[in-house]
């Protein structure tokens, strides 16, 4: 159903001062439950994966000793399924007491002690999409002061059982009630997926003044053709898209599924690198527990997150669709670096593409260039040299590029990103400046 942009934009004029955080200023990173556990909550015959307090300890457990805090993936979030069918007698949101018998309370307690952050979601409707209690217009005061109560540090708004009117007015009441809690809580707005993701129906501007992020397009699912369909959606509408992202305010294609049972390790590169390049949040749904060592480094790969991280905070955009299937994306970055990635949808062998930046618009030059998944480094005398990559079917290439006559004026930095400068590496040849984010191979 379409909306009409004058009621939108008449929604969103109460609220245009309402999130005031400061947070998200680059995409969010961390672990959520849904793609992965869904709404499992059979715990008398699957204790270790259904929905429960344990399953989030133990993945706040391993986001902090198995080196994922420190790469950024800082947030457990709880998806649907989590509560009670009923409200307390304060009519109040309250957890399953069997599956959450310590509370949410307890839980943000365990997580912030292991300087994570908790993530928790509700439904803007009579009911969540899996049938459990919903936030209506009456209860969004009551349920923001809840979570900040609990020490909530996310919460994802989620829009079934509800229409497009109701929802013009609830998704901007949250943000004010969140705001007025005084607790600094992430919003993730719901909102654009259930109403086309596309304007007229969705004013981006003034939706980046309420929200941190927003689910724009499907669900994705654990197999490559929803990963493609996503992936496909956002560049095809980029023109769009791409203007309204920034720090604070990112659009969100959901969930990382690397790890899980429907990738294949090229195409898991793939959908780490397109996410990238979209600088989506990096929010995995997988079992941290059992990951195997090739997903777990693609997804802690620390020259990819630090692209993800860069402080520009700019998405990036698809340049070419080539005949041969290739198609090439492009991301700006700080210190006039940027990332390229060469994507195959070819599905019959490994592809040898030819180009140069000149034809990628690059301006003249000398650069180097850094692939983050193997490492290597080729330098390009002149943006005119042809270069040829091999792209595996279904697969990524992607490349750091860095302007050399640029590197030469910031002395002392390194040529490759890193994410923080406390992941130098052994090499590192100079002390960085304060506010550089490169590191030498």
């Amino acid at each position: 159903m379409k909306v009409s942009p004058g009621i939108f934009l008449l929604a969103f004029a109460a609220a245009t001062s309402a999130l005031d955080n400061g947070l998200m200023r680059t995409p969010p990173m961390g672990w959520m439950a849904w793609e992965r556990f869904r709404c499992n909550v059979d715990c008398e015959n699957d204790p270790k994966n259904c929905i429960s307090e344990a399953l989030f300890m133990d993945m706040a457990d391993r986001l902090a000793e198995d080196g994922w805090r420190e790469l950024g993936y800082d947030h457990v979030m709880i998806d649907d399924c989590w509560t009670s069918m009923q409200r307390d007698k304060d009519g109040r949101l309250q957890p399953d007491p069997h599956r959450f018998p310590g509370g949410i309370a307890k839980l943000a307690r365990y997580l912030h002690e292991r300087e994570l952050k908790l993530g928790i979601y509700a439904d803007f409707g009579t009911h969540t999409c899996g049938g459990y209690p919903g936030t209506t217009l009456d209860k969004i005061e009551t349920d923001a002061q809840t979570f900040a109560d609990w020490k909530v540090d996310f919460l994802k708004f989620d829009g079934c059982y509800s229409s497009p009117k109701e929802q013009e007015k609830g998704y901007p009441l949250m943000s004010k009630a969140l705001n007025a809690t005084g607790r600094y809580i992430g919003y993730s707005c719901s909102w654009p997926a259930y109403q086309g993701g596309l304007p007229p129906n969705i004013n981006y501007t003034l939706l980046g003044e309420i929200c941190n992020l927003w689910r724009n397009y499907d669900d994705v699912q654990d197999s490559w053709t929803s990963v493609l369909s996503i992936a496909d959606w956002f560049f095809s509408n980029q023109n769009q898209l791409q203007p309204v992202a920034g720090p604070g305010h990112w659009n969100d294609p959901d969930m990382l599924i690397i790890g899980n049972f429907g990738l294949s390790p090229d195409q898991s590169r793939s959908q780490m690198a397109l996410w990238t390049i979209m600088a989506a949040p990096l929010i995995m749904s997988n079992d941290l527990r059992t990951l195997t060592s090739e997903a777990r480094n693609i997804l802690q790969n620390k020259a990819i997150i630090a692209i993800s991280q860069d402080p520009l905070g700019i998405q990036g955009r698809r340049l070419l669709q080539e005949k041969s299937r290739i198609e090439v994306f492009w991301r700006p970055l700080t210190n006039l670096a940027s990332a390229l990635v060469f994507f195959s949808r070819r599905t019959d062998m490994p592809y040898r593409y030819q180009s140069s930046l000149d034809r990628l618009n690059y301006t003249a030059g000398l650069y180097d260039v850094y692939d983050v998944f193997t490492g290597e480094v080729l330098s390009l005398p002149s943006h005119t040299t042809p270069f040829t990559v091999s792209i595996n079917p279904s697969g990524v290439v992607m490349w750091y590029v860095y302007p050399v006559t640029h590197h030469k004026l910031t002395e002392g930095a390194g040529r490759y990103p890193n994410v923080r400068r406390k992941y130098r590496i052994s090499s590192l040849k100079h002390r960085q400046p304060k506010g550089e984010h490169h590191f030498f191979i």
